[in-house]
């Protein structure tokens, strides 16, 4: 298993170049000058959004800034894209279709290794772009998942109950197929915070607000789907939720996350020990995940990614040295 680590841009720039995630343009800063200093003081790391969305900006405008990043890091960028939660529900707006989604992918992907393509009815071309970044679609939909199956390089999977993962992997490795692709050639993306502790209380109520906001795509899910084509471990956590304060989006003391149960917090996110932390990393990777993104967005940045460097990443990478 790989691991990648997602930073929320209301810290101070210093902090997150210091670290080195949500293109939530109105809540946070902007994440591409931020992209841009963590690419020329990085070498190795691969750098993206998680995600952005077709809606916020015009997709050649995020096809310009992609291939641009590309060439000033080397190649190193990945795009994380879907349909739009905050960045759009902040302004009352709705999520893109999956049906611009999967046209607005097509475009970047032309548009970023050079090639030409049809927008809107004209001609276009980014005649200096050369090397498409791998496209990761998120989503929870079978319908998103499904295209994610049929055209993403990898998915984004926003919690870490590695039953739901199972779930929303029958519809990907399904949408692989229709396509004549190896489903086992999609990379596979966990994201959810973590917080190491023995104490479960203050654990839980540091990432309680995460559940909240994956609460926002459920209500979605809902509004689209018959129940019995959802598993109830996704929907039925929402019958008590009130409404949703945006400018709380992923505040750890958020009132948004009131309604959430410690049963599900401890399915969406990781909690607990170092122990229960390898514990659950190794059922998600047994169920196909193969990159776990930590949420670094509940206190103590540093502590975590430090502790998860020496106790967790140590453990994984000598678990491969091992294998023959």
């Amino acid at each position: 298993m790989q691991f990648g680590f997602t930073i929320k841009p209301d810290m101070t720039v210093e902090r997150i170049i210091s670290l080195t995630r949500f293109d939530s343009h109105v809540l946070w800063l902007e994440p591409y000058p931020l992209l841009t200093l963590m690419a020329t003081n990085t070498k190795k790391m691969r750098l993206g959004t998680c995600v952005t969305n077709p809606a916020t900006r015009d997709i050649t405008v995020t096809s310009s800034l992609f291939a641009t990043l590309n060439l000033i890091s080397g190649g190193r960028m990945d795009l994380g894209i879907g349909r739009g939660d905050s960045s759009r529900r902040v302004l009352g707006k709705k999520p893109v279709t999956s049906s611009n989604l999967e046209e607005s992918v097509q475009t970047f992907r032309a548009l970023t290794a050079g090639k030409e393509t049809e927008y809107e009815g004209k001609p276009t071309r980014l005649t200096w772009a050369d090397g498409s970044p791998p496209v990761w679609i998120a989503g929870y939909g079978p319908k998103v998942l499904d295209l994610a199956g049929r055209i993403a390089d990898g998915v984004i999977l926003q919690f870490a109950d590695p039953d739901l993962i199972a779930w929303c992997l029958s519809f990907v490795k399904k949408g692989a197929e229709a396509a004549g692709r190896d489903f086992k050639e999609i990379e596979i993306m966990a994201a959810a915070p973590v917080w190491v502790s023995d104490d479960l209380k203050l654990a839980r109520d540091r990432v309680r607000w995460f559940p909240a906001l994956v609460s926002n795509h459920v209500v979605d899910l809902i509004s689209r789907y018959k129940p019995e084509e959802l598993p109830p471990a996704l929907t039925s956590y929402v019958s008590k939720r009130g409404g949703y304060d945006y400018q709380q989006h992923c505040e750890v003391d958020s009132s948004n996350s009131k309604f959430v149960t410690d049963e599900v917090v401890d399915r969406f996110c990781i909690v607990g020990p170092v122990e229960a932390h390898l514990k659950k990393l190794r059922t998600l990777a047994s169920v196909g995940v193969t990159q776990f993104n930590v949420y670094l967005m509940c206190g103590d940045e540093e502590d975590t990614l430090e502790t998860y460097k020496k106790k967790v990443l140590t453990v994984f990478r000598e678990a491969a040295k091992d294998r023959p």
